[in-house]
């Protein structure tokens, strides 16, 4: 259904223009003579007579006057390329009429971008009027209210009238001027109109269907291709001056950046949709990156349009070079192996092509046809229907992608179940076997737990007998340590013996001091828990800590505690004294450290008023002053 309202849209444009109806080129003569048995008769700027004024000075007056008209002529080589944006164009058409003529007849201007365009008509009286028209003024101003530039011709006197058109404008005027009957123009306009709304209507029939799309499935993608049909549709309308006559006919300011706007839309949404679509990104970065180059390229070019410079917003050659990026990119892309471009392919490669065609006929490089004229309205056509299908072709290859995946999927499960059934009977027999063994090893283990059990009560027994023996073992060492250190004749070595170092020293503290319990000396509580540091304890009412050294003559002693307490026993010791001196040899420490202590130790036997104190009584301070002190 699409491809017959296609073919009948193409077989529509053709017939625009019929065979009758194409331009009868006509060399070497300045009159033309209305005749019926031609309906039409369309001239081009190069069959035309006309005058360019540089100056921008010259009125009608000084163009109608008699001695002016030998400046009119014909420039064959004269084209819409060579048309001077800075200059005026005073354009003369004679016309012979024919009062017999049984048909109406007018003529037509094709170029709807024209800014102002001033038509002079004669009078029977030879007093002329002048018309102004162009996109430049409100549409309602003109005759008729048709997208192109129209007037009615008189037709009533027999005689020559020469018509003179005055053209200004800011972009490449394509003067082409067409005399031609009413019912001619009738026929023409209907046929026209009824095309436009075929094209329009498809334009927006598939924009809402990929609209609807997007919402349903949320890909950007379909976004962005609903946002470019959008563009393309009134990029055309304004190309076909159906925008200015729809969307805004009061407001002809907006003719001056409307194509310029919306044919930078089309590039912009083309290469988002374009990236989106092939995912240029992760496929091809080099070109990912010539896209968004050429993107930015095209928007200088069209901010430097929007300055004033209106002539950018012209089609150039430039403007061929990001669809032909994005053609070259797909079938890079399709070659690699991307199905889903195959359709991408083909319909920029008609965009292509279009938008070629159209710049060689902005440019005058190839004639100017109708079919020409609406070859970028035929590509996008064609690319609507091909990129409708591409995005059709892409969902239909993603499903079967994921229907195939989804059957080596089921093919994987099935297999995943088989070796599971597999390994399931393989664990049932090892559980089987195992519990077979864990069950033997039971019995082993209850029969040797029952031997341990035995020997367990044996270990006891002798242990109660070991404890027995060790506590006597204990009375006696204990009892013999203490006769050691009340024998007054221990050798230093001996001493050594008993006390090689300072841990032996602290422990032996420790057992003096919290043997039969703890006992708080800030608070008189008798419960402790373990303190920071080894030999401590934290008393768990006021948190005070007490170390082992703590109320005896040792501390805060600053040299080995071993040294301290042979200083100590010297003091009780029976043998003859020694002097300081050898202490310090003796013990190799400091004579200050040696005096300084012996001067401690003699003060705290003072105060016990002891003349002959043992071990135990010298180890404790026995006056208060001396713990303050401490």
């Amino acid at each position: 259904m699409k491809i017959r309202i296609y073919l009948f849209l193409i077989f529509s444009l053709a017939l625009w223009h019929s065979p009758q109806g194409f331009a009868q080129r006509i060399s070497g003569t300045s009159t033309l003579k209305i005749d019926d048995n031609l309906d039409e008769r369309i001239f081009g700027i190069s069959q035309l007579e006309f005058y360019e004024d540089s100056t921008n000075l010259l009125g009608f007056d000084k163009i109608a006057a008699p001695k002016f008209q030998d400046n009119f002529k014909i420039h064959p080589g004269a084209n819409k390329n060579k048309f001077d944006i800075n200059h005026t164009y005073w354009v003369k058409i004679s016309l012979e009429k024919t009062p017999e003529s049984a048909k109406k007849w007018m003529m037509e201007f094709y170029d709807q971008t024209i800014d102002y365009l001033e038509v002079y008509i004669p009078d029977e009286e030879g007093r002329y009027t002048k018309l102004s028209m162009g996109d430049a003024l409100p549409f309602r101003s003109r005759q008729f209210l048709h997208k192109n530039f129209e007037l009615i011709l008189g037709n009533t006197n027999a005689g020559i009238d020469n018509y003179y058109i005055k053209v200004r404008s800011s972009q490449k005027a394509d003067i082409r001027i067409a005399i031609r009957s009413v019912n001619r123009f009738v026929n023409y306009a209907m046929n026209e109109y009824f095309a436009y709304g075929i094209f329009y209507g498809m334009i927006a029939i598939i924009g809402l269907y990929n609209l609807l799309v997007y919402t349903v499935i949320r890909e950007i993608k379909y976004l962005y291709y609903t946002f470019y049909l959008l563009s393309v549709g009134i990029y055309a309308m304004c190309v076909d001056g159906i925008a200015f006559q729809y969307l805004w006919p009061s407001h002809p300011d907006w003719n001056q950046i409307a194509n310029g706007l919306f044919s930078y839309f089309i590039v912009l949404w083309a290469v988002l949709f374009s990236i989106k679509f092939l995912n240029t990104k992760y496929r091809s970065p080099k070109i990912h990156i010539a896209l968004l180059t050429t993107l930015i390229l095209k928007s200088m070019i069209f901010a430097a349009g929007l300055l004033g410079n209106y002539k950018l917003f012209e089609i150039k050659y430039y403007d061929v070079l990001p669809f032909f990026l994005i053609f070259t990119g797909s079938i890079y892309i399709w070659t690699r192996g991307y199905k889903v471009a195959r359709f991408f392919v083909i319909a920029y490669g008609l965009l292509f092509l279009g938008v070629v065609i159209k710049v060689l006929a902005n440019t005058s490089v190839i004639p100017h046809y109708t079919l020409v004229y609406y070859s970028l309205h035929l590509a996008f056509l064609l690319e609507m229907l091909l990129l409708t299908f591409a995005l059709g072709d892409r969902i239909r290859i993603l499903k079967d992608n994921r229907d195939r995946a989804m059957k080596r999927a089921i093919r994987q499960m099935e297999t995943n179940f088989t070796l599971k059934e597999k390994v399931t009977l393989e664990l049932e027999s090892k559980v089987k076997e195992r519990t077979s063994q864990l069950a033997h090893k039971n019995e082993l283990l209850e029969e040797y737990n029952k031997q341990l059990t035995a020997k367990d009560e044996e270990i006891k027994r002798i242990n109660s007998l070991l404890d027995k023996d060790n506590w006597k073992l204990k009375s006696n060492i204990k009892a013999s340590f203490q006769a050691r250190l009340s024998n007054k004749l221990l050798s230093y070595e001996e001493f050594r013996g008993i006390f090689p170092d300072s841990s032996s020293c602290m422990r032996y503290l420790e057992e003096r001091k919290w043997g039969k319990g703890f006992h708080c000396r800030q608070c008189e509580n008798t419960k402790s828990a373990p303190g920071p540091k080894l030999f401590t304890k934290r008393c768990s009412k006021c948190g005070h800590i007490d170390s082992v050294t703590a109320g005896t003559i040792f501390h805060r002693v600053k040299f080995p505690l071993e040294k301290a307490f042979y200083i100590a026993y010297e003091q009780i010791s029976a043998h003859e004294p020694k002097t300081i001196e050898e202490l310090a040899e003796m013990l190799e420490t400091g004579k200050n450290t040696v005096w300084n202590f012996k001067k401690k130790t003699r003060a705290n036997i003072e105060a016990l008023g002891n003349a002959n104190p043992n071990w135990e009584q010298i180890l404790i301070l026995a006056d208060e002053k001396l713990a303050n002190r401490q």
